[in-house]
């Protein structure tokens, strides 16, 4: 399939990208000194991990639904999104306590200059992967790649911001704030640790409202209604209640039904059944939409 094969293609771009960024990163550290560059690198190593176990795992993701397995594959991406999510709160916790044991014991001076070109340099690298990872993943939708795309801009947004941090570093010396400089990266490498601790918990917890089969957010399940109920108030029929599943990229929709009239014409049946099923196809790609007639 096309589409599974340009999804291929983004992971392995992001786990190659991703490669070269953590042994970069790595071998900068060693050389410059810095804990936060070394922060990054582990951050980024971690991740790779993940993304490799998916290059071999995405097939899963497009095998049909079948008696044996109603929900498909999906709820395997949600099991290793929550691997993941965990993974990274564990690496970030375990990096940012050795982080301050080393402030706590007299602080790292490092060329605050040297650190920042080198972030910007990252940042800027990281600009152009996620441009093109974005342009190829037109149309797509999975969370897989979704989530690649969000660690992607947190690390420009990361990068670019130590760069800046860094820079203005340089004249600490001079104000009343001097005696932070010994611990200037150290203290930077634990506010990234804080900035990304949100992202890592709302994928968490995303992927374990899906493996639970919890309803999905109130934003998404009135996206549904909204495309669904001028749909079947145009053939007369009245919903009664959505019953909005996620499972991984896949959306389940069952919308109950009851009619005005005391019988239903089967093509009116018919004919609303394939427009919701091809409306919301469009809008979600991922999705199996069936109606369900009340008593």
């Amino acid at each position: 399939m096309i589409i599974e094969k340009r999804e291929r293609q983004i992971l392995l771009m992001s786990f190659i990208s991703g490669l070269i960024f953590a042994v970069i990163e790595f071998i900068f550290s060693i050389y410059s000194h810095s804990q936060s560059a070394l922060t990054d690198a582990v951050y980024d190593a971690s991740e790779l991990i993940f993304i490799a176990l998916l290059l071999f795992l995405t097939p899963l993701f497009y095998k049909p639904v079948s008696e044996k397995h109603p929900y498909g594959y999906y709820q395997i991406e949600s099991i290793l999104l929550i691997i993941k999510g965990v993974m990274m709160l564990s690496v970030s916790m375990g990096i940012s306590i050795e982080i301050i044991e080393s402030a706590l014991s007299g602080g790292n001076p490092v060329n605050n200059v040297q650190v920042s070109l080198f972030q910007l340099m990252l940042g800027i690298a990281s600009i152009f992967i996620f441009i093109i990872m974005k342009k190829m993943n037109h149309n797509l939708s999975s969370p897989t790649v979704e989530a690649e795309l969000l660690g992607w801009k947190i690390d420009i947004i990361y990068s670019l911001g130590m760069s800046i941090a860094f820079f203005m570093s340089r004249y600490l010396s001079k104000t009343p704030l001097s005696f932070i400089a010994p611990y200037f990266d150290q203290v930077i490498a634990v506010l990234v640790m804080i900035f990304m601790l949100p992202e890592s918990v709302k994928v968490l917890w995303s992927a374990i409202k899906d493996v639970f089969l919890f309803s999905p957010d109130a934003e998404l399940t009135e996206e549904v209604k909204e495309l669904c109920t001028p749909i079947m108030e145009r053939f007369n029929f009245v919903p009664v209640f959505f019953d909005i599943t996620k499972t991984g990229r896949h959306l389940w929709i069952s919308i109950y039904f009851k009619i005005q009239s005391d019988s239903l014409a089967i093509n009116d049946f018919k004919k609303a059944s394939e427009i919701i099923k091809s409306k919301t196809h469009e809008k979600f790609n991922e999705c199996t939409c069936e109606l369900i007639l009340m008593p």
